[in-house]
């Protein structure tokens, strides 16, 4: 018999109660600002200030605000156009009705936006979100962001917040994401795994996944 070998070097015998995942080139596949950013002729600009973010070499806060104001005077039509063109990560259907099945939960923190995150996950029967709001007056972007920024921090108390209303100990969660600021949470739940990342994260996280699909987190997290 051919012994399995994890993907993510762990392999737990009790399945998860919360699994946590950012979205954008976790989720899936694409980064939605940059999609936007299409839209206004912006993209080049808007991805190379993304990867610098994800990489930790900017102010997450900072950067975003500096991308969404290239956004001002888009239709926001573009929304649902957007929706309709990101891809879901292979096997995070797969994922996410598996958490399901053992009882446990799914959620998602953005550093995206609602608009196009909150029916992402109706569709994808996610359990909970947070995303960043876009100003819109009189239907186009204004190139603001409403609100409070869904930074590294909020991520890190979404987590907590959501394990504490499914009284789910911190120790049963599962986080993954990309970006640098992913980190704060990968390293609060009880595993973090690092999605196909950056430099700066894999830096920093023990468990890595390489592989562009969710579904192969089945196994190694005890949920099959």
């Amino acid at each position: 018999m051919t012994s399995y070998t994890s993907p993510v070097g762990l392999t737990l015998s009790t399945p998860p109660g919360l699994i946590v995942t950012d979205v954008d080139s976790t989720l899936i596949a694409e980064e939605v600002i940059e999609e936007l950013a299409d839209y206004a002729g912006t993209r080049d600009e808007v991805a190379a200030i993304t990867s610098r973010a994800m990489n930790g070499e900017l102010d997450f806060a900072q950067s975003l605000h500096h991308r969404v104001a290239t956004l001002a005077g888009v239709p926001n039509s573009v929304f649902a156009q957007v929706l309709e063109s990101i891809h879901p990560t292979p096997g995070a259907d797969a994922l996410i009705e598996a958490v399901h099945r053992s009882g446990g939960y799914f959620g998602v923190v953005s550093g995206g936006f609602e608009e196009v995150v909150a029916p992402l996950c109706a569709r994808l029967n996610i359990d909970h979100y947070v995303a960043n709001r876009l100003e819109v007056v009189d239907g186009v972007l204004t190139g603001r962001v409403l609100g409070q920024i869904v930074t590294s921090e909020v991520k890190v108390t979404k987590l907590r917040e959501w394990a504490l209303a499914h009284d789910v100990p911190i120790e049963q969660t599962v986080a993954i994401g990309d970006g640098a600021n992913d980190v704060p949470m990968l390293q609060t739940a009880g595993i973090g795994i690092a999605f196909c990342a950056k430099p700066a994260v894999k830096e920093q996280i023990p468990y890595q996944l390489d592989t562009r699909r969710l579904d192969v987190l089945i196994e190694p997290l005890g949920l099959s």
